[in-house]
Protein backbone atom coordinates (compact mmCIF):
# COMPACT_ATOMS: atom_id res chain seq x y z
CA UNK A 1 0.00 0.00 0.00
CA UNK A 2 1.30 3.23 -1.11
CA UNK A 3 0.05 6.14 1.48
CA UNK A 4 1.31 9.91 0.22
CA UNK A 5 -1.45 11.86 2.05
CA UNK A 6 -2.88 11.36 5.45
CA UNK A 7 -4.65 13.56 8.44
CA UNK A 8 -3.67 13.19 12.15
CA UNK A 9 -3.80 15.04 15.66
CA UNK A 10 -1.32 15.40 17.05
CA UNK A 11 -0.98 15.54 21.26
CA UNK A 12 2.01 16.89 23.57
CA UNK A 13 2.47 15.68 27.21
CA UNK A 14 1.08 16.99 29.98
CA UNK A 15 3.27 18.63 32.43
CA UNK A 16 3.21 16.89 35.99
CA UNK A 17 1.58 18.40 38.75
CA UNK A 18 3.68 20.05 41.47
CA UNK A 19 2.87 18.84 45.05
CA UNK A 20 2.24 19.79 48.73
CA UNK A 21 4.85 18.09 51.14
CA UNK A 22 6.14 18.65 54.50
CA UNK A 23 9.46 17.05 55.80
CA UNK A 24 8.78 14.75 58.29
CA UNK A 25 11.53 13.58 60.65
CA UNK A 26 12.59 12.49 63.91
CA UNK A 27 13.97 15.28 65.57
CA UNK A 28 13.39 17.78 63.11
CA UNK A 29 10.24 19.25 64.39
CA UNK A 30 10.47 22.15 62.06
CA UNK A 31 11.10 20.32 58.80
CA UNK A 32 10.05 22.84 56.14
CA UNK A 33 8.15 22.53 52.76
CA UNK A 34 9.84 19.06 50.76
CA UNK A 35 7.38 18.72 47.49
CA UNK A 36 8.89 18.56 44.67
CA UNK A 37 8.24 19.98 40.58
CA UNK A 38 6.12 18.23 38.18
CA UNK A 39 8.26 17.02 35.05
CA UNK A 40 7.85 18.02 31.53
CA UNK A 41 5.66 16.59 29.33
CA UNK A 42 7.19 14.67 26.09
CA UNK A 43 6.81 16.62 22.41
CA UNK A 44 6.10 15.05 19.30
CA UNK A 45 9.09 15.56 16.94
CA UNK A 46 8.87 14.67 12.80
CA UNK A 47 12.47 13.87 11.60
CA UNK A 48 12.97 12.98 7.90
CA UNK A 49 14.25 9.70 6.96
CA UNK A 50 15.36 9.04 3.31
CA UNK A 51 14.26 4.94 4.56
CA UNK A 52 11.08 5.60 4.59
CA UNK A 53 9.25 5.64 1.26
CA UNK A 54 5.76 6.58 1.99
CA UNK A 55 3.35 7.47 5.02
CA UNK A 56 1.88 4.05 5.42
CA UNK A 57 2.43 4.25 8.97
CA UNK A 58 0.34 7.01 9.65
CA UNK A 59 -2.68 5.44 7.59
CA UNK A 60 -4.55 4.15 10.33
CA UNK A 61 -3.42 6.15 13.24
CA UNK A 62 -5.30 9.27 14.20
CA UNK A 63 -4.27 10.39 17.00
CA UNK A 64 -0.96 10.19 18.25
CA UNK A 65 0.20 11.54 21.90
CA UNK A 66 3.34 12.28 23.70
CA UNK A 67 3.89 11.07 27.27
CA UNK A 68 2.69 12.70 30.47
CA UNK A 69 5.16 14.10 32.60
CA UNK A 70 4.88 12.34 36.19
CA UNK A 71 3.86 14.49 39.33
CA UNK A 72 6.41 15.57 41.78
CA UNK A 73 6.82 13.86 44.97
CA UNK A 74 7.97 14.68 48.45
CA UNK A 75 11.69 15.00 49.64
CA UNK A 76 12.05 17.62 47.24
CA UNK A 77 11.73 14.78 44.05
CA UNK A 78 10.75 15.83 40.74
CA UNK A 79 8.70 13.89 38.37
CA UNK A 80 9.97 12.03 35.59
CA UNK A 81 9.98 13.93 32.20
CA UNK A 82 7.51 12.70 29.27
CA UNK A 83 9.49 11.03 26.61
CA UNK A 84 9.15 12.91 23.29
CA UNK A 85 7.69 10.60 20.82
CA UNK A 86 9.38 10.85 17.75
CA UNK A 87 8.10 10.23 14.18
CA UNK A 88 9.46 9.33 10.88
CA UNK A 89 8.19 10.60 7.33
CA UNK A 90 9.76 10.08 4.44
CA UNK A 91 12.00 13.21 2.72
CA UNK A 92 9.65 15.11 0.75
CA UNK A 93 6.65 15.12 3.41
CA UNK A 94 5.22 18.82 3.75
CA UNK A 95 3.21 19.34 6.89
CA UNK A 96 0.03 21.44 6.38
CA UNK A 97 -2.55 22.83 8.74
CA UNK A 98 -6.15 22.36 8.26
CA UNK A 99 -6.33 25.71 5.76
CA UNK A 100 -3.69 24.00 3.78
CA UNK A 101 -0.63 26.59 4.92
CA UNK A 102 2.27 24.92 4.85
CA UNK A 103 4.11 24.42 8.21
CA UNK A 104 7.43 22.79 7.36
CA UNK A 105 8.85 20.89 4.48
CA UNK A 106 11.09 17.85 5.08
CA UNK A 107 13.73 18.19 2.31
CA UNK A 108 16.87 16.26 3.77
CA UNK A 109 17.44 13.14 5.60
CA UNK A 110 17.32 13.44 9.27
CA UNK A 111 15.59 16.63 9.56
CA UNK A 112 13.83 17.83 12.43
CA UNK A 113 10.59 19.35 13.46
CA UNK A 114 8.86 20.03 16.79
CA UNK A 115 5.55 20.00 16.37
CA UNK A 116 4.14 20.41 19.59
CA UNK A 117 5.99 20.95 22.57
CA UNK A 118 5.62 19.10 25.76
CA UNK A 119 3.95 21.19 28.84
CA UNK A 120 5.67 22.49 31.88
CA UNK A 121 5.60 20.82 35.15
CA UNK A 122 4.19 22.61 37.96
CA UNK A 123 5.47 24.02 40.71
CA UNK A 124 5.64 22.25 43.99
CA UNK A 125 5.54 24.02 47.15
CA UNK A 126 9.39 23.97 48.34
CA UNK A 127 9.73 26.22 44.81
CA UNK A 128 7.63 28.78 46.69
CA UNK A 129 10.15 28.89 49.94
CA UNK A 130 11.23 32.23 50.78
CA UNK A 131 12.86 34.22 53.72
CA UNK A 132 9.51 35.77 54.73
CA UNK A 133 7.34 32.64 53.70
CA UNK A 134 9.37 29.40 55.38
CA UNK A 135 6.08 27.51 55.01
CA UNK A 136 4.17 27.94 51.71
CA UNK A 137 1.69 25.33 51.34
CA UNK A 138 0.73 26.18 47.46
CA UNK A 139 1.25 24.11 44.77
CA UNK A 140 0.74 24.68 40.71
CA UNK A 141 -0.10 22.36 38.23
CA UNK A 142 1.39 21.38 35.10
CA UNK A 143 0.30 22.70 32.14
CA UNK A 144 -1.11 20.98 29.25
CA UNK A 145 0.55 20.06 25.98
CA UNK A 146 0.56 21.54 22.30
CA UNK A 147 -2.17 20.24 20.23
CA UNK A 148 -1.93 20.45 16.58
CA UNK A 149 -4.18 19.12 13.81
CA UNK A 150 -2.04 18.36 10.23
CA UNK A 151 -1.92 17.19 7.00
CA UNK A 152 0.77 14.89 5.77
CA UNK A 153 1.08 15.40 2.03
CA UNK A 154 4.28 13.46 0.50
CA UNK A 155 5.62 14.67 -2.78
CA UNK A 156 8.48 12.74 -3.89
CA UNK A 157 11.83 13.77 -4.50
CA UNK A 158 13.53 12.49 -7.39
CA UNK A 159 16.12 13.48 -9.78
CA UNK A 160 13.89 12.35 -13.16
CA UNK A 161 10.57 11.95 -13.77
CA UNK A 162 8.75 9.65 -16.25
CA UNK A 163 5.25 11.02 -17.60
CA UNK A 164 3.69 8.99 -20.04
CA UNK A 165 0.30 7.89 -21.05
CA UNK A 166 -1.17 4.29 -19.87
CA UNK A 167 0.49 1.58 -21.88
CA UNK A 168 3.08 3.66 -23.23
CA UNK A 169 6.35 1.64 -21.62
CA UNK A 170 7.04 3.76 -18.87
CA UNK A 171 7.34 0.89 -16.09
CA UNK A 172 9.39 -1.17 -18.64
CA UNK A 173 11.52 1.93 -18.97
CA UNK A 174 12.21 2.03 -15.31
CA UNK A 175 12.63 -1.18 -15.31
CA UNK A 176 15.84 -1.46 -17.70
CA UNK A 177 17.30 1.79 -16.66
CA UNK A 178 17.20 1.04 -12.86
CA UNK A 179 16.59 -2.86 -12.45
CA UNK A 180 13.85 -2.20 -10.39
CA UNK A 181 10.94 -5.28 -10.32
CA UNK A 182 7.52 -3.16 -11.16
CA UNK A 183 4.31 -4.75 -12.55
CA UNK A 184 4.19 -4.83 -16.04
CA UNK A 185 0.88 -5.85 -17.90
CA UNK A 186 -0.89 -5.35 -21.31
CA UNK A 187 -3.36 -3.21 -20.20
CA UNK A 188 -3.63 0.82 -19.18
CA UNK A 189 -3.08 2.10 -15.77
CA UNK A 190 -0.94 -0.91 -14.59
CA UNK A 191 0.65 1.44 -12.29
CA UNK A 192 -1.59 2.65 -9.75
CA UNK A 193 0.84 4.28 -7.37
CA UNK A 194 4.65 6.15 -8.28
CA UNK A 195 7.73 3.98 -7.86
CA UNK A 196 10.50 4.77 -7.54
CA UNK A 197 14.14 3.07 -8.67
CA UNK A 198 17.79 4.36 -9.17
CA UNK A 199 20.45 4.63 -11.45
CA UNK A 200 23.56 3.53 -10.97
CA UNK A 201 26.44 4.65 -12.91
CA UNK A 202 29.96 3.25 -13.04
CA UNK A 203 31.28 5.85 -11.04
CA UNK A 204 29.17 4.84 -7.84
CA UNK A 205 26.53 8.00 -8.35
CA UNK A 206 22.87 7.41 -8.68
CA UNK A 207 20.46 8.70 -10.27
CA UNK A 208 16.87 8.53 -8.47
CA UNK A 209 14.03 8.30 -10.97
CA UNK A 210 9.97 8.30 -10.47
CA UNK A 211 7.44 6.78 -12.48
CA UNK A 212 4.11 7.86 -12.12
CA UNK A 213 0.38 6.21 -12.93
CA UNK A 214 -0.43 7.04 -16.73
CA UNK A 215 -1.76 10.43 -17.47
CA UNK A 216 -4.71 11.08 -20.22
CA UNK A 217 -6.13 13.58 -21.82
CA UNK A 218 -8.71 15.82 -19.28
CA UNK A 219 -6.67 14.98 -16.57
CA UNK A 220 -6.87 18.52 -15.40
CA UNK A 221 -10.58 17.83 -15.27
CA UNK A 222 -10.17 14.99 -13.05
CA UNK A 223 -10.46 12.70 -15.81
CA UNK A 224 -8.54 8.84 -15.01
CA UNK A 225 -6.22 9.43 -12.01
CA UNK A 226 -6.21 13.26 -12.67
CA UNK A 227 -3.73 14.96 -11.20
CA UNK A 228 -3.56 12.93 -8.29
CA UNK A 229 0.41 11.47 -8.74
CA UNK A 230 1.41 14.45 -10.38
CA UNK A 231 3.25 16.18 -7.23
CA UNK A 232 5.17 13.36 -6.92
CA UNK A 233 7.48 15.21 -10.07
CA UNK A 234 7.20 18.31 -9.45
CA UNK A 235 10.31 18.51 -7.41
CA UNK A 236 12.06 16.53 -10.54
CA UNK A 237 15.48 17.87 -11.94
CA UNK A 238 14.42 16.17 -15.46
CA UNK A 239 11.33 15.45 -17.07
CA UNK A 240 11.14 12.01 -19.65
CA UNK A 241 8.03 11.80 -21.81
CA UNK A 242 7.40 8.77 -22.91
CA UNK A 243 5.42 8.03 -26.09
CA UNK A 244 4.10 5.23 -27.91
CA UNK A 245 5.63 4.67 -31.08
CA UNK A 246 4.03 1.17 -31.97
CA UNK A 247 0.76 2.63 -32.90
CA UNK A 248 -0.69 -0.61 -31.71
CA UNK A 249 -3.53 1.24 -29.38
CA UNK A 250 -4.51 3.17 -31.86
CA UNK A 251 -2.25 5.68 -30.15
CA UNK A 252 -0.24 8.40 -32.08
CA UNK A 253 2.68 10.30 -30.39
CA UNK A 254 2.73 13.09 -32.29
CA UNK A 255 -1.22 13.96 -30.73
CA UNK A 256 0.07 12.27 -27.20
CA UNK A 257 3.01 14.43 -26.54
CA UNK A 258 0.78 17.26 -27.31
CA UNK A 259 -1.44 16.41 -24.98
CA UNK A 260 0.96 16.09 -22.36
CA UNK A 261 2.62 19.07 -22.81
CA UNK A 262 -1.28 20.89 -22.30
CA UNK A 263 -2.46 18.97 -19.54
CA UNK A 264 1.33 19.39 -17.39
CA UNK A 265 0.54 23.22 -17.89
CA UNK A 266 -2.77 23.13 -17.04
CA UNK A 267 -1.59 21.54 -13.62
CA UNK A 268 1.75 23.86 -13.55
CA UNK A 269 3.37 25.77 -16.31
CA UNK A 270 6.64 25.98 -14.32
CA UNK A 271 7.14 22.61 -14.81
CA UNK A 272 7.72 23.02 -18.94
CA UNK A 273 10.65 25.13 -18.11
CA UNK A 274 12.90 22.43 -16.68
CA UNK A 275 15.22 20.06 -18.53
CA UNK A 276 13.15 17.36 -20.33
CA UNK A 277 13.92 14.17 -23.22
CA UNK A 278 11.70 13.02 -25.56
CA UNK A 279 11.45 9.14 -25.53
CA UNK A 280 9.99 7.68 -28.27
CA UNK A 281 9.72 3.61 -27.00
CA UNK A 282 8.54 0.99 -28.79
CA UNK A 283 10.48 1.49 -32.16
CA UNK A 284 11.04 -2.30 -32.25
CA UNK A 285 7.41 -2.99 -33.84
CA UNK A 286 6.45 -2.51 -37.75
CA UNK A 287 3.71 0.40 -37.42
CA UNK A 288 6.77 2.51 -35.53
CA UNK A 289 8.16 3.92 -39.25
CA UNK A 290 5.33 6.01 -40.17
CA UNK A 291 4.24 7.24 -37.23
CA UNK A 292 7.96 8.08 -35.99
CA UNK A 293 8.20 10.21 -39.77
CA UNK A 294 4.83 12.13 -38.55
CA UNK A 295 6.16 13.10 -34.84
CA UNK A 296 9.64 14.30 -36.74
CA UNK A 297 7.42 16.35 -39.21
CA UNK A 298 4.88 17.85 -36.20
CA UNK A 299 7.66 18.53 -33.67
CA UNK A 300 11.06 20.13 -34.04
CA UNK A 301 12.78 18.61 -31.19
CA UNK A 302 16.63 18.46 -30.74
CA UNK A 303 18.91 15.41 -31.28
CA UNK A 304 19.80 15.58 -28.04
CA UNK A 305 16.51 15.68 -26.53
CA UNK A 306 14.85 13.16 -28.52
CA UNK A 307 15.69 9.22 -28.21
CA UNK A 308 14.19 6.76 -30.23
CA UNK A 309 14.24 3.01 -27.73
CA UNK A 310 12.82 -0.37 -27.13
CA UNK A 311 12.84 -0.48 -23.88
CA UNK A 312 11.51 -4.44 -24.19
CA UNK A 313 14.68 -5.52 -26.02
CA UNK A 314 17.18 -2.80 -24.52
CA UNK A 315 18.15 -0.45 -27.69
CA UNK A 316 18.73 2.71 -27.53
CA UNK A 317 19.11 2.14 -23.57
CA UNK A 318 22.54 3.06 -23.35
CA UNK A 319 22.30 6.11 -24.89
CA UNK A 320 19.23 7.79 -22.94
CA UNK A 321 21.31 6.42 -19.40
CA UNK A 322 24.14 8.47 -20.82
CA UNK A 323 22.18 11.97 -21.40
CA UNK A 324 20.18 11.54 -18.41
CA UNK A 325 23.57 11.39 -16.14
CA UNK A 326 24.89 14.21 -18.41
CA UNK A 327 22.09 16.70 -18.01
CA UNK A 328 21.75 15.94 -14.51
CA UNK A 329 26.05 16.44 -13.52
CA UNK A 330 26.08 19.66 -15.90
CA UNK A 331 22.52 20.84 -13.92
Amino acid sequence: MFTDRVKIELRAGKGGNGIVAWRREKFIPKGGPSGGNGGKGGSIILEADDQVYSLEWFRNRRILKAENGADGSAKNCQGRGGSDTILKVPCGTLVKDPNGEILFDFTENKQRWIACKGGRGGRGNNSFKTPTNRAPNISTPGTEGDHLDVELELKLIADVGLVGFPNAGKSTLITALAHVKVKIAPYPFTTLKPNLGYIEYEDYSRICIADIPGIIEGAHRNRGLGFEFLRHIERTKLLLFILDASGIDGRNPSDDYAVLRKEIEAYSPEMLSRPYLVVLNKIDTEEANDLLKDFHKKHKVSKKQLFEISALNGEGIPKLREAIYTILSDG
